[in-house]
C-alpha cells in the first residue's frame, strides 16, 4: 500500500522499505505492519494528545523527569513549544519503558527505533506467522486462565521489581504470542504486554497503587470468565504489600490472598475510585465497539 505520510520519513531515511496494511487504529495510536529488509515489523503512529483526556494525563505523568530545564519550563507554563515537548516526552516514554521492560525480562515487542513520532517494532506473531490476537478475541480453556494468568501476575511482579506499573493493561493490550519450540515441538503461545505510553513510576508516582491494582483487578475478572475460582484471589494488595515492605522480588512466592486492614473511609479516594471505574468501563466499550 502506499506510505501513509506519517511514515514517508522512515522509508525515505531506509528504515522501512514497503508498508503492507494497517493493522489497527486504536485511542492512542495507528499501527501498521511494515517490511524491514527480510523482517516483518510493526510501525506504530501515535495520535495526537487532544485524544486523551487531561486527566489521565496527569495522572500518568506525574513526576516524569525532562532532562532539558527550558523544556521542562515550557512544559509548565502550557506554552505551545511546552505541549509539543509534553508530547513528545508521553510518546518517548513507551521506548523506554520498553527498553527497560524487555532488559529486564518482561516479554514485550522489542523496541528498534523511534523516528519523527513513529515507533519501529516487533511485530508479535502467532503460530502462523501473523498479527498475534489480542486477549480479548480468543477463548480460554479453565487451564489456559489459570496458567496465563499465573504468567502475567509474574510479569506484573518483574515489571514492578523493575520499577514500571503498566497502569492500563487489560485483556485489550495484552497479545498472545507464539514462541517457537525446540526443533520436532510445537512450541507454546505466550502472553505479550503491549501499549505503555502511560507506564508509570512505581516509587515516584502518587498514583502507582492505584494503577496496579486496577491492572491485577483487570486480569482477575477476565481471565475469572474462564476459571472462577480466580475471581476469589486478591493479588494485588498483595503484590504492593511485598513492594512497599522492601520483599518482591521475580521469585517471591505469592498466594493470591490478602488480609485487608479495616480503617476510616477516605471518601475522596472512594469517589476517585468511582470516577476511574466510570472512566475505565467508558473505554473498555470504545475498544470493545472498535474491535
Amino acid at each position: 500500500m502506499k506510505a501513509p505520510p506519517r511514515l514517508q520519513s522512515l522509508v525515505d531515511e531506509g528504515l522501512i522499505d514497503t508498508v503492507v496494511r494497517q493493522l489497527m487504529s486504536g485511542k492512542e495510536a495507528m499501527v501498521y505492519v511494515v517490511r524491514c529488509g527480510d523482517e516483518t515489523r510493526c510501525a506504530k503512529i501515535y495520535k495526537e494528545a487532544t485524544q486523551r483526556s487531561f486527566r489521565q494525563a496527569v495522572d500518568y505523568t506525574e513526576n516524569r523527569r525532562v532532562k532539558n530545564s527550558r523544556s521542562a519550563r515550557a512544559m509548565a507554563k502550557g506554552s505551545r513549544f511546552g505541549r509539543e515537548q509534553q508530547e513528545a516526552a508521553w510518546q518517548s516514554a513507551e521506548v523506554d519503558a520498553l527498553y527497560r521492560l524487555a532488559a529486564a525480562g518482561v516479554r514485550v515487542p522489542q523496541p528498534y527505533n523511534f523516528h519523527d513520532g513513529v515507533l519501529l517494532m516487533e511485530l508479535v506473531a502467532d503460530a502462523h506467522g501473523d498479527a498475534a490476537p489480542r486477549l480479548n478475541d480468543v477463548a480460554f480453556t479453565p487451564e489456559q486462565a489459570l496458567a496465563h494468568h499465573q504468567t502475567l501476575i509474574a510479569e506484573v511482579v518483574r515489571m514492578l521489581c523493575a520499577g514500571v506499573v503498566h497502569g492500563d493493561l487489560s485483556e485489550f493490550n495484552i497479545l498472545l504470542g507464539h514462541v517457537a519450540g525446540p526443533e520436532g515441538s510445537d512450541g507454546m503461545d505466550v502472553p505479550v504486554i503491549i501499549d505503555l505510553p502511560q507506564a508509570v513510576d512505581a516509587a515516584g508516582n502518587n498514583h502507582a497503587q492505584r494503577m496496579l491494582m486496577r491492572d491485577v483487578g483487570n486480569l482477575r475478572d477476565f481471565f475469572g470468565r474462564f476459571a472462577p475460582e480466580l475471581l476469589h484471589t486478591d493479588y494485588g494488595p498483595e503484590i504492593w504489600n511485598l513492594y512497599r515492605a522492601g520483599l518482591l522480588s521475580n521469585d517471591t512466592p505469592l498466594t493470591g490472598r490478602f488480609e485487608h486492614a479495616h480503617a476510616d473511609v477516605d471518601m475522596q479516594a472512594v469517589l476517585r475510585e468511582i470516577d476511574d471505574a466510570r472512566a475505565e468501563d467508558a473505554a473498555r466499550r470504545l475498544r470493545m465497539a472498535q474491535a
